[in-house]
Formats: C-alpha cells, structure tokens, sequence
C-alpha cells in the first residue's frame, strides 16, 4: 500500500532523472551491440549465399515482430527492476481465447481480437497484484502464471489448434504493402516508436527507471510504485498477447504450445540490448538490436542448415554471454 502514499510535499512533479554516468554508459552499451550486430551480418554474408536476399531480409522481419513486440513489455519490467517469465505462455492463451471466440462462438475477428489482448492485460494485471500486493517474487508469481496460462491454452483448445482464418485477418502478418513489407513489421517499428518516447519523456517511463533504480527512492519522491509497477505488468501482458495474435495471423493458426520457451529469447534479447537484471537501465532501441541478433543467429543457422539441437545450444550461449556482460557492467559501474 505504501507505494501508492504521497505526501503534499513530494509530487511527481520532480520526476526522477536517469543517471547521467548510466545514460553514458547505456550509449556506448548500444554501440557496441549494434557493431555485434553488424558483424553477425557480416560473418553470415560470408557464409551463405542467400543471405543478403531482399527475400531473406523480409523473412526475418516477418519472424523477429513477434519476439520485438513482446519484448516491448519487458523492456519496462526488466527496467523496473522485474522478469516476466509468462509472456509464452500468456501468447499462447490470447491466442487461443481470440481463435476459438472467432471460430467456435462467430465472433467477429476484431472484436475477438480485442478480447485476446484484454486477456493479455488481465493476466498480466494478475501477475503484478501478486507482486504488488501478494508479496511473491516476480520469479514466482511470473513463473506460476506460465504453468496457469500454459494449461488453460490447453484447455480452450483442447490441445489442438484453431485454424481457418479469414484473409482480412491474416493479411495483418502479410505483405500488403508497398515493397512487399509486411504489416507487421510496419507495426512493429511504429510500436517502438512509442515505446521509446513514453520511454524517455513521460512520467512513467521516468518512473520506470526509477523504481529500477531504488524502489525506496522512487517512493519517497512521490512515485506511486504500486501502480506503476502493476501497469508495468499490465503492459507486458497486453504486447504478449498482440505479438500471440500476429503469429496466429502468419501461421493461420492458433496453437496451444505457441510461444513455448519465448520467454528465454525475450530476456536474451532485453539484455544483449543492454538492459540490466538489476534494473534501472535499458532502452527500447537496444532491445531491437538484441531481438535482430536473436533473428539473425536463428536464420543464419538455418542457412547453414545447422541441426535445431544445435541451435537451442547456440542461443544457450548467448544468453550466457548476456547475463555474464551484464554482471561485468554492473560491477564496472
């Protein structure tokens, strides 16, 4: 309770300031993951013929919009000083929710699809009352959300997938505009558009940091912390659940087991975008370059024509890497 408690004298009209040292630090962070990226393009260039195919480049972006879209959200939490370890899961059931109000109740796709990303938002406000105000650790809370979403995707589906979506539907994963960009991309770019700007120039996003920062601080300067952090939570949810409806649109289908084990490539793409675990520092421009270079490793191992086992082992080690930078970073700092 006391994270929502203000006094007269401490408004949030002093809204908290990033340190200067870390926005620093954060910059040369993003330099040097973008030159990373740079050079995974480069090396798989080499490679693989086909990889700097106009074709390719599309089919990348076409596969990274969901992980970006859900990342969005968790840039928030894991700035907060928060992991969210059901966006999966919570994907998967606003999927279903939205596939079988379509297609075992006639709802119309765009009212069915406003239910899926209520659906989204709801679990999500779940997940931040129990750490708010249940006290669990959001590991916990966040990991037990996994398992409840998990089986209840299960459950509306009855473990088999929806299909058989109209094309006005499918069309918002497809390539209808100039150039053959696909929609997704086009919504993806324009999310992190916003994001970035509530980001860096609202009050919330300020009071984002902050709670990262020091949640104590971010109290006694008149933040209301609750609130925040369970919007933080409700955001994360509700990018889940629009990146759940952009997969079911490509793979015109709903599944149940959608999204398992997104949750891992999510964080790695948070951090190798220099987000901190501990929070208090990150961008939404980093998380992109971390959701491309999860894109692209993925693709250049198919390219490559390297063994799916492989590949899990592959981005292991990168999420490894990540996490070990981001210990390094933080004892520099």
């Amino acid at each position: 309770m006391r994270g929502d408690v203000t006094t007269e004298s401490e408004t949030v009209s002093a809204e908290p300031e990033v340190s200067p040292v870390k926005q620093a630090l954060g910059r040369m962070y993003q330099a040097r993951t973008l030159i990373a990226l740079l050079i995974l393009m480069g090396a798989l260039a080499l490679l693989s013929d086909s990889f700097l195919s106009v074709q390719n480049f599309l089919n990348v972006g076409q596969q990274v919009a969901v992980l970006a879209i859900v990342a969005i959200g968790a840039t928030f939490v894991i700035i907060s000083g928060g992991i969210d370890l059901s966006v999966g899961s919570v994907l998967a059931l606003s999927a279903a929710i939205f596939a079988a109000l379509f297609a075992d109740y006639g709802m119309p796709w765009p009212i069915a699809a406003i239910f899926g990303l209520a659906v989204g938002g709801a679990l999500g406000a779940v997940n931040g009352l129990a750490i708010v105000y249940g006290r669990l650790p959001p590991f916990i809370a966040t990991l037990a959300m996994l398992s409840i979403a998990r089986g209840l995707a299960l459950v509306v589906t009855g473990g088999r997938p929806i299909s058989g979506f109209p094309s006005s539907f499918r069309w918002i994963a497809g390539r209808e505009l100039p150039f053959d960009l696909p929609f997704s991309v086009l919504l993806t770019l324009l999310l992190y558009s916003v994001a970035s700007l509530v980001l860096r120039r609202t009050v919330f996003g300020r009071s984002t940091y902050a709670i990262g920062g020091n949640e104590e601080a971010a109290h006694r300067a008149g933040i209301a912390v609750n609130r925040a952090k369970i919007s933080i939570y409700i955001l994360a949810g509700a990018m889940a659940a629009l990146g759940g409806l952009i997969l079911t649109a490509r793979l015109n289908s709903a599944q149940p087991q959608a999204g398992a084990g997104l949750e891992l490539d999510v964080i790695a793409a948070v951090v190798i975008g220099g987000a901190s675990l501990s929070g208090g520092t990150g961008t939404v421009f980093g998380t992109l370059i971390g959701a491309l270079i999860m894109g692209f490793l993925r693709n250049g191992l198919n390219l490559l024509n390297v063994s799916s086992f492989w590949q899990q082992v592959a981005v292991g080690v990168v999420i490894a890497l990540a996490v070990m930078t981001d210990t390094l970073r933080r004892r520099r700092q």
